[in-house]
């Protein structure tokens, strides 16, 4: 994969009706009005909210809830027809190091136990499962897998 034209950033409240829009093509990402997203995008106190954009255009976001040490994926999504080029992992990747450097201990989430290739990613990560939340999901209804990753003592900040 090129990486002419790649670029990550905060995301914006003027990034809202483009994430909305592929975000409800993609069966896997977190269900969200577009005033959940812009609040979410705009309280960057509780939240790391990234896009990940290809010649301009916004392919990609994750957000993150920040807990203190400990942080929460809440949603990872990348437009279709961009998937399979590695802008998760590139997302997941800035996402883990801000976490590591704002001093966060771990990081958790939830995943559709169907979702092999989010499984694969968070793995890639060295997120191990670690519970299941019953019938978590709906439409259709799925139990959801946790999964958690622990930064090694000593490597925040």
């Amino acid at each position: 994969m090129s990486n002419r034209g790649i670029r990550l950033r905060s995301a914006a409240v003027s990034d809202v009706a483009t994430v909305v829009a592929f975000a409800a093509r993609a069966a896997t990402a977190a269900n969200w009005s577009e005033r959940q997203y812009a609040s979410t995008f705009a309280d960057r106190k509780h939240h790391l909210s990234l896009v990940i954009e290809d010649q301009g255009e916004v392919v990609g976001v994750v957000v993150a809830h920040m807990l203190d040490q400990e942080w929460e994926i809440q949603n990872i999504a990348i437009t279709g027809a961009a998937r399979r080029r590695g802008l998760a992992t590139r997302l997941m990747g800035e996402l883990m190091e801000r976490a590591r450097a704002a001093g966060a201990e771990r990081i958790f989430l939830e995943v559709r136990e169907s979702n092999h290739a989010a499984r694969a990613l968070y793995e890639k990560w060295a997120f191990e499962p670690g519970g299941r939340r019953k019938a978590y999901y709906r439409d259709p209804q799925e139990d959801a897998l946790v999964y958690r990753f622990s930064f090694p003592q000593g490597q925040q900040k």
